[in-house]
């Protein structure tokens, strides 16, 4: 990322790493229910059209979490949280933390990144991340979908269960389910929140609009949050609605997204567009805010360690 001055002791790609993952788990434990929220939003459209039912349980963000409060309890807002923080942690390290060394690598070294080296690099974190944290990702996706039936039972019983029930009933395929729409999304959601996050934090330092400090650092990540929205809104339903499907629902992404066309016309490609900018605007304002933060509290604890006196 820019903002380091000349002075400062550049983070190690260790640091990075690290510093991603933390900061990602943390975002998602501040913003987890909008996430789940965005999710129901997302698949309530296709269980309509699957029942032939006009009816609409949920509506709107907040909406939906009284709905969900209220039939199953504060609790299942934090649904596949457990999977949701092993996926951070494998998948923010890789998507963002190794950003900066994949721009050195595309660049040859320098520090001077041009937009299509921006880009080449985040779409290859992205698709690497995919690669790692695919089946952490659908068990997140299935929990925050799933609703407890009124005999109290549930698809799944914990996180370890899901892993074993997806790989023993849909085959180990089953856990890498919609991996080419998740390498697809994550690759736009990488451009568009890396790549805009580090020109946005660039123009406001080159034009002395901000100091590399908080403020800067909150409206450089609204507005990466705003604009990956935007992009990857489409993508992200598809993903969901494919990977929350069951077998032979869908034969492919492309079949769902058709499918979601011709049913439920284009708006369904935005269905849960609040929610999604909401949790989206607040995860990246508390992430990049944490990592910033989490970066330079660690490089300063090695600069202390390896200058003790």
């Amino acid at each position: 990322m820019v903002g380091i001055k000349p002075t400062d002791l550049p983070p190690t790609a260790a640091v990075k790493f690290f510093g991603a993952g933390t900061a990602a788990c943390f975002a998602d434990l501040v913003t987890f229910p909008l996430d789940t929220a965005k999710v129901r939003l997302q698949i309530q459209g296709e269980s309509t059209a699957a029942s032939g039912s006009a009816v609409v349980k949920y509506r709107g963000v907040f909406g939906t979490i009284a709905t969900m409060v209220h039939t199953e309890g504060a609790r299942s807002l934090y649904s596949g949280l457990v999977a949701g923080l092993q996926r951070q942690m494998s998948f923010a390290s890789v998507r963002i933390g190794l950003y900066d060394s994949m721009k050195q690598f595309y660049n040859r070294g320098s520090e001077n990144a041009n937009i299509v080296t921006r880009l080449m690099a985040g779409c290859t974190t992205g698709a690497m991340a995919v690669a790692f944290a695919q089946p952490t990702d659908v068990v997140k996706v299935r929990f925050q979908a799933q609703v407890r039936q009124s005999d109290g039972l549930k698809r799944y019983n914990g996180t370890m269960d899901a892993y074993r029930t997806i790989a023993r009933d849909e085959g180990v395929r089953g856990l890498w389910k919609g991996c080419m729409p998740n390498i697809t999304r994550n690759a736009i959601v990488n451009c568009a929140e890396l790549v805009t996050y580090d020109v946005i934090k660039e123009l406001i330092l080159k034009y002395d609009l901000m100091t590399d400090n908080l403020p800067c650092h909150f409206t450089a990540a609204f507005g990466a949050g705003f604009c990956t929205t935007i992009v990857a809104s489409p993508v992200d339903v598809v993903k969901t609605r494919f990977m929350n499907s069951t077998t032979g629902q869908y034969s492919s992404a492309l079949n769902c997204a058709l499918t979601m066309l011709t049913k439920e016309g284009p708006t369904a490609f935005y269905k849960g567009f609040v929610p999604s900018f909401l949790r989206l605007g607040s995860w990246n304002i508390v992430m990049f805010v944490s990592y910033e933060q989490i970066k330079r509290g660690l490089t300063r604890m090695q600069s202390s360690w390896e200058s003790p006196f």
